[in-house]
């Protein structure tokens, strides 16, 4: 897409109801995400003259988009700690002392490219990842879904590499938890 066929009059219509979908997953506030896609709109518009159309129109605006959601954690971070606490671990009883399950998740044996295709349970999904706490859904949104570094998000969050590592591995462990129950359980 040429500069010439930037539309700023049509994002809205075309890209408003996609973009803030996508942000509300990740921010999960709904004020924030359409303050975010408000901000990103604006920015656009401010650097429209820069677009060069390498890319499309909606790429852009998304590339856009992740930098003001990225943003929107940085603000955020000063008001919460990603030190681990004792409480932080909702089922400490469900390892052994090495690590291990007591009792491990089942293999689903799925196709992850069918399994993305699934509505329902992309729905189920987000409902687990609202249900892990505020400082495990960021990172995990932060590293699997937006594809931070490690080392990115561990300056970002002033956290150690292996501090970053468990919470990974329980935020993992509670949304394999969670679908095991909320959604290989009911299929």
């Amino acid at each position: 897409m040429s500069k010439e066929n930037l539309d700023s009059d049509l994002w809205v219509d075309r890209y408003g109801d996609t973009m803030y979908r996508y942000t509300l997953v990740r921010v999960r506030d709904a004020d924030a995400a359409e303050e975010i896609v408000q901000s990103t709109f604006v920015a656009a518009l401010e650097a429209s003259k820069s677009f060069k159309g390498r890319s499309s129109e909606k790429s852009w605006l998304f590339g856009i988009l992740k930098h003001k959601i990225f943003d929107h954690f940085r603000r955020t971070k000063r008001y919460r700690s990603f030190d681990l606490l004792p409480g932080d671990d909702p089922d400490p009883l469900a390892y052994h002392p090495d690590g291990q399950w007591k009792q491990a998740p089942r293999d689903w044996r799925l196709d992850p490219e069918k399994a993305a295709e699934n509505t329902q349970l992309i729905a189920t999904l987000n409902g687990c990842m609202n249900r892990l706490s505020s400082k495990f859904r960021q990172v995990f949104v932060l590293k699997e879904i937006e594809g931070l570094s490690s080392k990115e998000i561990c300056n970002e969050f002033n956290v150690k590499p292996t501090n970053l590592w468990v919470i990974m591995h329980r935020a993992r462990n509670q949304l394999k938890k969670c679908l095991d129950v909320h959604w290989f359980n009911k299929t």
